[in-house]
Formats: C-alpha cells, structure tokens, sequence
C-alpha cells in the first residue's frame, strides 16, 4: 500500500511540473524573428568573426535587431548584400571592394640583429626586443597573418614576405589586426599604387639597414601633380581620394619603395 502511494504522489508530482513547464515554455517563449533564417541563409557562412558578431548567426541577429549594419559583413558578396537589403526593405550602397596591402618590402632583405629561436609567430616574436629584424618597423616572416586569414588569401613568398591573393581576399581585417608591426591596410582594388615601407626613422638610418626602405627623399612628392602623396614623419603617404594611380611617383622612386600592386 506504501509503494502505491509513493508511484501515485511522484505521478501527480510529474504530471504537476509537466503541465507547469509546458505552460511556462508558452509564456516565456521568445518568438524568433521569421526572417532570421532567410538572412542567414544569404550570409556567407564562414563564421570568421570579422563583423565583431560570434559567427553568421551572430550578425544576423544583430542586423535584424539594428545594432549593425548589411556593410559589416565583410566578406559578404554584393550580390548577398542587395538580396539582404530587399529582404529588410533596405537602400544599399554599393562599397568598392577593397584588398590587403603589406606595407613592407624587406623581407630577406634585412639582416636579423639576433638568432631568435621561439615561436614560429610574428606576435611572439615581437616581444623579444621588438622581433629579430634590424628595422623595427619591418615584416618578422614568420607568416601569422597567413594563419589566421580564413579564406586562404596569404601565402609566404621566398622572401618571407606575405602575398594577397586579391581574388581570395574578401577584406577581412584579419591580418590588419594580427600584424603586431600594423603592416598591413585595406586599400581599394581601384588603387594600384601603395607604400611598401612602414618606417618613420630618418633617410639615412633607413638606408643603412634597409635598400628599399622610403628614405623621405620628397621626389614623389614634387613628381605627383595631383597633390597625392605626401612625406609625413619621414614616411611617402597617398592620399587615396586624391590618388589617380598615374605611377609617375612609382617611376621617381629611387629605392624602389612605391610600387604597383
């Protein structure tokens, strides 16, 4: 008789606590916005976190609730975009594609000031003494941007100097943000031209380490009619909204600094 008792009570107990959880699941149910799947259906669905957003869901949810916008996916194709912009009755302007840019050319180049034996990693690298380079402001080659790139856009050429593959570069910002030397940019696939050199010491101390460092000789700045370039603390900088890509800056350039992508 004891036992009986016992299986009815804990049968009431668990019809009790179902019919308390099922109501409980109506009333606390969050309704799932129906267009939530649809926009994450056209997103990418590489989930590399660029948007700041944990993955594509992430940045769906965060689109449909305002707090981002279509153009934060950055690797989302144009044609993705229009489709998410008509689906959420949006205007979309359309961005000009833009493509990595290593800001450096001395790979092999530059001699190393020590035998660095860590981690094969330009971040670990560079908190030994600012990495095993003589420049300071030079690519370490230890290919960390090519880790992290997640569409296989970077490769590591024989000078151990990172190459973008502009086809495969869908603007990331990946390697922007893991280069500990801030060696790279994103710069329009329009602009042909760009500075390989990131160094700010002065002409003759860039020359003595490095042959194709930016020595501030000012003669693109006197060769480029378009007000496009200019020496800002010992470094060429172009001015991409002024910038024509004539390349007549590329043609004066002794040491070969300013090239063309």
């Amino acid at each position: 008789m004891e036992i009986l008792s016992a299986i009815l009570v804990l049968g009431f107990l668990g019809l009790l606590f179902g019919v308390g959880l099922a109501i409980a699941s109506k009333k606390l149910a969050v309704q799932a916005n129906p267009r939530l799947e649809e926009v994450q259906h056209l997103l990418p669905g590489s989930n590399c976190g660029a948007c700041g957003n944990p993955g594509c869901f992430g940045f769906a949810e965060s689109l449909l609730s305002g707090k981002s916008v279509i153009d934060g996916c950055r690797v989302c194709s144009d044609e993705a975009k229009e489709k998410i912009a008509r689906l959420m009755g949006l205007a979309l302007e359309k961005q000009t594609k833009k493509i990595a840019t290593l800001h450096c050319n001395g790979g092999l180049k530059i001699k190393d000031k020590y035998l660095y034996s860590g981690l094969n990693d330009c971040i670990a690298a560079n908190l030994v003494l600012g990495g095993q380079k003589t420049c300071v402001f030079s690519c370490l080659g230890f290919g960390t941007c090519q880790k992290v790139c997640p569409f296989g856009a970077i490769s590591m050429s024989v000078e151990s100097l990172p190459v973008v593959d502009k086809i495969k570069c869908l603007s990331c910002n990946k390697c922007v943000l893991a280069c500990p030397k801030k060696l790279f940019s994103l710069v329009s696939v329009s602009s042909s031209v760009y500075v390989s050199c990131s160094s700010h010491d002065l002409g003759r101390d860039v020359k003595a380490i490095c042959p194709v460092g930016c020595i501030a000789c000012r003669l693109c700045e006197k060769a480029c009619k378009f007000d496009a370039i200019h020496i800002i603390d010992n470094l060429a900088v172009i001015d991409y909204r002024k910038c024509t890509s004539c390349n007549e800056c590329v043609k004066v350039c002794p040491a070969k600094t300013i090239r063309i992508r």
